[in-house]
């Protein structure tokens, strides 16, 4: 079956958006992560701002501002299963959006650009999709700027020097350096964002290009009882429950922890489940879930 124009795209998301917004405030603990990709990717998209600052504190356009504005625009997500990448991708223009007055549109790559094989395919294909994304960010510039998002990166950039990789996808992967590199000439405002769960299977030019990488883990003692206490707000929880909660979703001999999508989407779900349609959601029943949800195992890293 061949691939087409159509297939290279999940849809569009056009922010800002309410949807996003709520998506992006449920990701709690992942402050210190949201507040410097703020900075990394406002500057990317709207890069006129950085020489304005500079012009107001220094009187002028300073060469590293200069340096700066010709970064490779990828920014790249790495971490476990679960751990909010992808929604943290999806959403965090949202507030950039809002902050700005602007509107940013999220453009999200389909893993059936990597095609079915055929000599030339994925490559035609990768090129295809990049032209999208580059004509539609010549028309509207940083005025409204484009994200690309490339979920499960590693299926599309692999490291070229791994022995086995067949040659299509050696030419993926450069028909992916070219789409960038041509991003940051020819499209200012845009902004590539690749999620994965093998960084050290990305090919070193990729990660080489990257203005910057952000690492997600499973949540820590501090995270997990910040999400509890927001999935489960309106639920009387002492300290003590909270506590024993905190426990129960921590590694307890395995080595890892829930996830926070283990929590939002299994223990919460599986509490209110569990509680409806005639009993209310306490402590002992949250527990008695989370025994019952094991967290995902970590993804097993092959190079």
């Amino acid at each position: 079956m061949t691939t087409t124009l159509n297939d290279l795209f999940e849809d569009d998301l056009d922010l800002p958006d309410p949807v996003a917004q709520q998506r992006y405030a449920r990701l709690v603990g992942l402050d210190h992560v949201k507040a410097r990709l703020a900075r990394e990717a406002e500057l990317i998209m709207q890069p006129d701002l950085l020489r304005e600052w500079s012009l107001r504190a220094h009187g002028t356009v300073l060469p590293a501002v200069e340096r700066l504005a010709d970064r490779p625009p990828l920014i790249i997500f790495a971490g476990d299963v679960g751990t909010g990448k992808t929604t943290l991708a999806e959403t965090f223009a949202d507030a950039i959006a809002r902050r700005h007055g602007i509107d940013v549109r999220v453009k999200r790559l389909s893993l059936r650009a990597r095609g079915t094989g055929a000599v030339g395919e994925m490559t035609r294909l990768i090129g295809t999709a990049f032209d999208v994304v580059l004509d539609e960010a010549r028309a509207v510039g940083s005025a409204r700027p484009t994200i690309l998002v490339i979920d499960e990166a590693d299926a599309l950039a692999q490291s070229r020097e791994a022995s086995q990789m067949h040659h299509e996808d050696r030419a993926g992967v450069n028909a992916l350096i070219r789409g960038i590199s041509q991003l940051a000439t020819e499209a200012p405002g845009a902004l590539v964002i690749m999620c994965t769960n093998r960084i050290g299977a990305l090919d070193p030019a990729i990660r080489r290009r990257a203005a910057a990488e952000f690492d997600f883990a499973r949540p820590d003692e501090a995270q997990r009882a910040a999400l509890l206490q927001s999935l489960f707000e309106g639920i009387t929880l002492s300290s003590e429950d909270l506590t024993l909660l905190v426990d129960l979703t921590g590694p307890n001999g395995r080595g890892y922890g829930h996830t926070y999508s283990d929590l939002v989407d299994r223990v919460l779900a599986a509490s209110c489940m569990a509680a409806y349609p005639e009993h209310p959601i306490t402590a002992e029943l949250i527990a008695e879930q989370v025994r019952s949800c094991p967290p995902t195992p970590p993804f097993t890293t092959r190079s």
